[in-house]
């Protein structure tokens, strides 16, 4: 039988709209001594049941709703979650020629704080709520019975990211949690290109696969045309732009580690790192010197993380998207495209567009907006969870 835990009114309103998470107050601190990882029931003042949920009680989201029906956390359940979640990408993600997609996207597929993804035979989970370690042996069961992959692997988060990111890809933050050690590094197909993953080191995996769809765009944009691509990371924008025939591709990064990864993304498909540009430097610092030089392209695009930290700058979307894009478009031909992504969830479409607006002000150009895209199908969210609609696309002209 599992614990009842009696949740304030506001929580019952959320729950009662389909909000899957229970968020720390005056009601919740009352609650009886738990452990992370304990199913509990989900009760209004007068005893009736709400939904079931799993606890994680020294996390600001004390509570995260698995089910508005008692249930129990075994393999059936979970295995039904993960059929759920594999049958949504192979009747509506285009994935004939990418091996590496987003499997289980958390709240989105009904195991909030819980993600899978995909890259080649092998499976990589990632936990963004304590409650699920306690189950993390019948998760990785449910997905060898379902999906028999090569290994799965688990990669933590650690709080201060933002800290480690410059100094971690070395380090290791991946485990295997089943199966045979993946190949260091391991080869993926995205759009029918090859780029290479880490599984064990570096924060991140060295590929952000919730910009695929985007990738594809890109490629139907950049024939013969003059590319630049800011805080291009490990570069899969500039390979995807390169192998679909741009003229010129200039990737430009902070890190010289990503730098060195994209060349080896770019040999991987038979591009010759020599006849593009990499450019290793702050984004301010290097749009500067671009303009200095009376350099001119056809397509930028800007995917600034939400926060990044040089010895030189702190760049922050809010604030820093308007003057970037600023910089940008004296670079940007008339007639030319700027793409500009944010993945930050607080920011929203309506206050993102008005960093857009300010950016073309300031440099007292004209920006039209012709295409606005978001996560793809791989990665998607409830439509009583706006916080899981967190990326923003937006494709415009300049006039």
């Amino acid at each position: 039988m599992s614990k009842q835990y009696v949740v304030g009114n506001e929580s019952v309103r959320m729950i009662e709209l389909g909000h899957p998470w229970i968020i720390a107050d005056a009601y919740t601190r009352k609650w009886p001594a738990g452990e992370a990882g304990d199913l509990v029931e989900l009760v209004d003042g007068s005893g009736r049941f709400l939904a079931s949920a799993l606890l994680d009680p020294k996390d600001r989201i004390v509570a995260r709703i698995l089910s508005r029906e008692r249930m129990r956390l075994d393999r059936g359940w979970v295995q039904g979650r993960l059929e759920r979640a594999v049958a949504l990408r192979k009747n509506h993600a285009q994935l004939d020629d990418s091996d590496a997609y987003r499997l289980v996207n958390g709240e989105g597929d009904g195991l909030p704080g819980l993600t899978v993804d995909r890259y080649g035979d092998y499976l990589m989970v990632q936990v963004y709520c304590s409650g699920w370690r306690r189950h993390l042996k019948l998760v990785t069961q449910a997905l060898e019975e379902l999906l028999s992959p090569a290994g799965i692997y688990e990669k933590g988060r650690p709080q201060n990211t933002r800290e480690l990111e410059a100094e971690s890809d070395t380090k290791k933050y991946g485990r295997l949690l089943a199966g045979k050690p993946a190949t260091e590094p391991l080869l993926v197909r995205e759009n029918g290109l090859t780029y290479r993953v880490s599984l064990e080191l570096g924060l991140n995996t060295g590929l952000f696969l919730d910009m695929r769809k985007n990738r594809r765009d890109v490629m139907a944009r950049v024939q013969g045309k003059r590319f630049l691509n800011l805080f291009s990371y490990t570069g899969a924008f500039s390979v995807a732009a390169a192998a679909a025939g741009a003229s010129l591709v200039t990737s430009v990064d902070a890190s010289p580690g990503y730098m060195a990864q994209a060349k080896e993304n770019f040999a991987l498909n038979r591009l010759n790192p020599k006849r593009h540009e990499f450019l290793v430097g702050d984004c301010f610092t290097v749009l500067d010197d671009l303009a200095r030089q009376k350099k001119v392209y056809d397509v930028i695009l800007m995917d600034p993380p939400s926060f990044s930290t040089t010895a030189k700058s702190r760049f922050t979307t809010r604030g820093g998207t308007s003057d970037l894009v600023a910089a940008a478009l004296k670079l940007l031909k008339t007639g030319g495209l700027l793409i500009t992504s944010s993945n930050h969830q607080k920011v929203d479409l309506a206050d993102y567009l008005k960093e857009l607006r300010r950016g073309a002000l300031q440099g007292g150009d004209q920006l039209q907006v012709v295409s606005f895209g978001g996560q793809p199908e791989d990665f998607p969210y409830p439509v009583t969870f706006p916080e899981g609609r967190y990326l923003k696309y937006v494709i415009a002209v300049k006039g």
